[in-house]
């Protein structure tokens, strides 16, 4: 028992590890189509998370939505909107812009560190509630219905656009 939950530590601290150095790949990468590969593999790792706490239906539904639908948008709004797909370096900002960046992104780190310290103080793994399937699937098209309609409107929004550049030739 003890070994499976070791191995279960070392395969998460890998999987962040590889998830931490992907998102700071695809913030700092000059070529779009390489950022978009490079947040394949931090969704991936995602759903790898899931899966290692035992939360299957939340794991095939972040690779099917995200993976599936969302990169895919992704890459064709890259695509059909003619951006160049190469190095971008007239895109790069100076350094002031990037200072502001760098404050707003550790301040947000900041915020969401303290959130997740004061929202799970006192509490251990195993005392978190574990919904099955039945249950997130009742919730989703009960309590969440609204927002979940108003994410498919956008998502449908999004694809449409997309499609209205591309044809303006």
């Amino acid at each position: 028992m003890l070994a499976l939950l070791v191995a279960q530590n070392i395969a998460f601290y890998v999987i962040a590890a590889i998830m931490v150095l992907s998102a700071i790949r695809v913030v700092t990468t000059q070529n779009v189509m390489h950022a978009a590969l490079w947040l394949v593999i931090v969704l991936a790792g995602v759903g790898a998370q899931f899966i290692l706490l035992a939360a299957e239906f939340v794991a095939i539904t972040q690779v099917l939505v995200y993976l599936g639908a969302i990169i895919v948008l992704f890459l064709f709004g890259i695509m059909l909107t003619r951006t160049q797909a190469g190095d971008a370096r007239d895109a790069d900002h100076r350094g002031s812009v990037k200072i502001g960046a760098l404050v707003v992104g550790a301040a947000l780190l900041g915020l969401l560190s303290f959130s997740l310290v004061d929202g799970f103080r006192g509490s251990e793994f195993g005392d978190m509630v574990v919904q099955t399937t039945s249950e997130v699937s009742d919730s989703i098209f009960s309590t969440y219905l609204v927002p979940f309609e108003v994410l498919s409107v956008l998502l449908l929004a999004a694809l449409i656009g997309a499609i209205v550049l591309a044809r303006r030739d």
